[in-house]
């Protein structure tokens, strides 16, 4: 009985079933792309490029000679059907491109044009009141310095407001050159 007991925990685990209902839907999906592919997307092909189908090509190993694909298939011959492996390539090829467009406009649609947290990573800046970077020190568009540096010693000693103004003309120039 334990062995039974298990086997149900595992057969109904939230996972088992969610991917059991991936399958069953990319299975359903796949079919769906198969239509698209050789009812909506071939037709056009064959009619630009001719006929898409190198299933017909094939290498014949044998010292027979035969005048057709199905002649040779139906002797059994030992053949290298590289023609049918082209049909795959190109499917392939066009089922890759389709599923690629199709999972691209789903990442559009599910994803916002903006970053949510994009009021988080930015600030105004309190001079030309554009959106810059949060951590930014010097605003890029008006190069204004964003850090506010007093000495606030020099201030509180000589009971000021702008502690430049009284500092000799040779250390505010430094001040500003820094």
């Amino acid at each position: 009985m334990n062995i039974l007991h298990e086997f149900k925990e595992f057969a109904v685990r939230g996972n088992v079933i969610d991917m059991s209902v991936g399958v069953i839907i990319g299975t359903t999906f796949a079919k769906i792309v198969e239509s698209f592919v050789e009812d909506v997307i071939m037709p056009p092909f064959s009619v630009l490029f001719g006929q898409v189908d190198f299933s017909n090509l094939y290498l014949n190993l044998s010292d027979r000679r035969f005048n057709s694909f199905a002649e040779a298939e139906a002797a059994g011959i030992p053949m290298l059907k590289y023609g049918m492996f082209l049909n795959h390539i190109v499917h392939f090829a066009i089922v890759a491109f389709i599923l690629f467009l199709f999972v691209r406009q789903m990442n559009r649609i599910r994803r916002p044009d903006e970053d949510p947290l994009i009021d988080m990573k930015t600030k105004l800046c309190s001079y030309c009141f554009k959106s810059i970077a949060y951590k930014a020190r010097r605003c890029p568009h008006c190069t204004s310095n964003l850090i506010q540096r007093s000495n606030s010693k020099n201030a509180e000693n000589l009971n000021i407001s702008n502690p430049t103004h009284t500092l000799p003309l040779k250390t505010v120039i430094k001040k500003r050159s820094k």
